[in-house]
């Protein structure tokens, strides 16, 4: 028994065979400070709810399929799309008007019931997502039914023009030209404008266009799903290269070459493509003197979102100037994620959005 007892003992305090740990992949830093990032798994956030979870993994999935982003003509935007506007019409009665407003055409959204009495005398304007090239009525019709249904607002959407046959800044102007019409009806601290994605970007250069035709500032204003940036790559900064895979499902980095000097940066939208990307009627954070004229602004975004650096950006400058102005970032959620009305994320979205134009609309 004791010769047992030793031999336990003995086996014990031998030393352990030796282990290798494993090499960590190693970040490379250029002398310009670019970083080369190894190959990772990137898992969902612990902190999206679990229908958030469920919606990610089903977007990433859809934008690998090609039958998913595959175009529907009658709604100008992919198949998966289709599947929020059914659903948000069971979710959000909503009545809608085909019309025209300044010589463009346009959507008028109301509640079911008519617009509240809160609302009576505002109005909302929305501009809506899609590259300045489609999404015509799909996202305006995304944009707009929950915040009249569940706002009480009247939301006219604007089907402004885009490319390829149109070029900057057909857009502005046909903003500028519904935004005048309403102001013969709605004083103008009563009219809010806001967009996702294009139309995000539209609702920044809107207020550049307004201020140099001599138009008042709307109340309020929500850059969604946007900044007001210079759109040179992409929406710019990191989000360019660290969100488009874990958000889209997809990698679309720009270029990180710069341009050579004779020949001058443009963006990558074909809207776009014959401006000066650093025009302030383009990137408002351009001047200074417009963005310090900006209304009240809010701004939304998500972690995953390729636009966020551009969103953060153009918060930082309008604090900055001493501009009122909300930023709100989802956790895990990507571009336009508030398009599903079944996820918990994009009911918030919903309520910050109509709580912010219900405080600062007739101030």
């Amino acid at each position: 028994m004791a010769l047992s007892v030793f031999a336990i003992a003995a086996c014990a305090s031998a030393p352990a065979p030796e282990t290798t740990p494993p090499t960590a992949a190693k970040v490379v830093v250029k002398p310009d400070g670019t970083v080369l990032v190894p190959a990772m798994s990137v898992p969902v956030s612990d902190y999206l709810s679990p229908e958030g979870k469920a919606y990610l993994t089903d977007h990433l999935t859809a934008m690998q399929n090609p039958e998913m982003i595959k175009e529907v003509e009658e709604i100008g935007a992919p198949m998966f799309l289709k599947t929020y506007m059914d659903r948000q019409a069971e979710l959000y009665p909503f009545s809608k008007t085909d019309t025209s407003m300044g010589g463009v055409h346009v959507y008028d959204y109301t509640p079911v019931g008519g617009v509240s009495d809160a609302q009576k005398d505002r109005v909302l304007i929305d501009l809506h997502g899609g590259g300045f090239i489609t999404c015509w009525p799909a996202c305006a019709e995304l944009e707009s039914v929950p915040l009249a249904s569940l706002g009480g607002f009247r939301v006219v959407a604007v089907d402004y023009r885009q490319a390829p046959e149109y070029k900057f800044p057909a857009a502005s102007e046909d903003v500028a030209k519904v935004y005048t019409e309403l102001l013969k009806t709605y004083a103008p601290e009563n009219i809010g404008i806001y967009g996702c994605s294009a139309g995000g970007m539209l609702t920044g250069m809107s207020m550049a266009w307004f201020q140099a035709h001599d138009l008042p500032m709307p109340g309020a204003i929500g850059i969604y799903c946007a900044g007001a940036a210079p759109p040179v790559k992409g929406f710019g900064g990191d989000a360019n290269y660290t969100a488009t895979a874990i958000g889209e499902g997809r990698f679309m980095a720009p270029p990180t070459e710069e341009p050579a000097s004779d020949k001058p940066a443009r963006s990558l939208m074909p809207y776009l493509s014959e401006a000066d990307p650093y025009d302030p009627l383009v990137a408002p954070t351009e001047s200074d003197e417009i963005l310090s004229r900006f209304p009240p602004t809010q701004i939304i975004t998500g972690t995953r979102g390729f636009e966020m650096s551009a969103a953060v950006y153009t918060h930082s400058r309008l604090v900055k100037l001493g501009v009122e102005a909300d930023l709100h970032v989802w956790e895990g959620m990507f571009h336009g994620f508030f398009y599903n009305p079944d996820v918990p994320e994009s009911r918030d979205a919903y309520k910050v959005m109509i709580d912010f134009f219900n405080s600062h609309l007739g101030r």
